[in-house]
This record gives structure tokens, C-alpha cells and sequence, in this order.
């Protein structure tokens, strides 16, 4: 006979159970190790509230960083180190501002931020000089990001799903 208590009683049955709280530091540390030699990291939809400190081992290295699809709330001012990255995947996160210092990332060809919080761009991402697309569609930009217009190497902008109402003079020059 076994233990009364460990027997299933009827109306009580657990059908699922959903406990994720984000990859463990030894999965981030395994992805970091495998970036180094890729220089590619991917922690896209692993429910990630910040960036990991981790990451900082690969400033020098990492050419694309796709942390997309996570909880993500800001960015910290170590992301300005990052100096031979060239794709920056962010969209489906919560981030409501962005660092001065992402003006540092002159290498920086793709930024995707969308589907975030955020409302304006810093002054500083003219420092992007190589910057040739960036989504910030389906944020709460209620105003032209007028900084954009002096990335010379932009190509693509997309602001769908905003509510901006008015395009500057700035904007004027360009072709569309």
C-alpha cells in the first residue's frame, strides 16, 4: 500500500506548469564562449530583464547581438564599448531610453528597435556614422527623431506605428 498523501486526489490535477525566469548563468556563459569565435550572440526570447554582464567579455569582439523578444528595460552605458558591432537587434523589449553612449558605436550599421517604449532618440547617435538602417516603428515617438536626418550613411528609417503627426524642415532635403 503506498502513502495516502501522494496520491492524486480528483479535481486536483496540475495540467501545466510554467516556471521560466531566463537562460541560467552557465547557458549565458556557454552562448558568450561560442560567440567568440562566431561573433555572433542570439539570446532572442529568453526572458531577459537586463543585459548580462557577461557580455562585456566580448566588446572588443562581437559583430551582431540579437536580444530581441525579452524584458529588457535599459541599456546600459557599457554599450558604447562595443566597438566592432555592427547589427543591434533590441525590438520587443520595454526600453523607454537609450544611452548617450550608443553614440560611441561608429561601426554600427543595422539598430532595430522596435516594439519598445521609447520616445526620442539621444542627440548622440550621430556619432553612428556607418549607421544605414534603423526600425523604431511601433514605439511612442510623437515627434520626428530630427537627429536622424544628419546620419549620413542612413539608407532606411522606419517610424511606422508612431503617432508623429509633422515632419520638420530638417526632413525636407531628403528623397523618399
Amino acid at each position: 500500500m503506498g502513502n495516502e498523501s501522494s496520491k492524486t486526489k480528483p479535481g486536483k490535477t496540475i495540467n501545466s506548469l510554467g516556471l521560466r525566469v531566463g537562460p541560467s548563468q552557465s547557458t549565458i556563459q556557454r552562448h558568450v564562449d561560442n560567440a567568440r569565435k562566431s561573433r555572433i550572440l542570439q539570446l532572442k526570447s529568453c526572458g531577459l530583464k537586463s543585459i548580462p554582464h557577461a557580455l562585456n567579455e566580448l566588446q572588443d569582439i562581437i559583430r551582431s547581438l540579437e536580444l530581441s523578444q525579452n524584458k529588457i528595460k535599459e541599456i546600459p552605458s557599457s554599450i558604447g564599448q562595443f566597438s566592432a558591432l555592427k547589427q543591434l537587434h533590441l525590438s520587443e523589449n520595454i526600453i523607454s531610453v537609450l544611452p548617450d553612449e550608443i553614440g560611441q558605436l561608429n561601426s554600427l550599421e543595422i539598430l532595430n528597435l522596435q516594439s519598445n517604449k521609447l520616445s526620442t532618440l539621444p542627440e548622440t547617435i550621430v556619432g553612428c556614422t556607418a549607421l544605414k538602417t534603423i526600425n523604431i516603428s511601433a514605439n511612442s515617438f510623437s515627434q520626428f527623431p530630427i537627429a536622424v536626418c544628419y546620419l549620413t550613411s542612413l539608407d532606411t528609417l522606419n517610424l511606422a506605428q508612431n503617432t508623429i503627426t509633422a515632419l520638420p524642415d530638417e526632413v525636407i532635403p531628403f528623397s523618399f
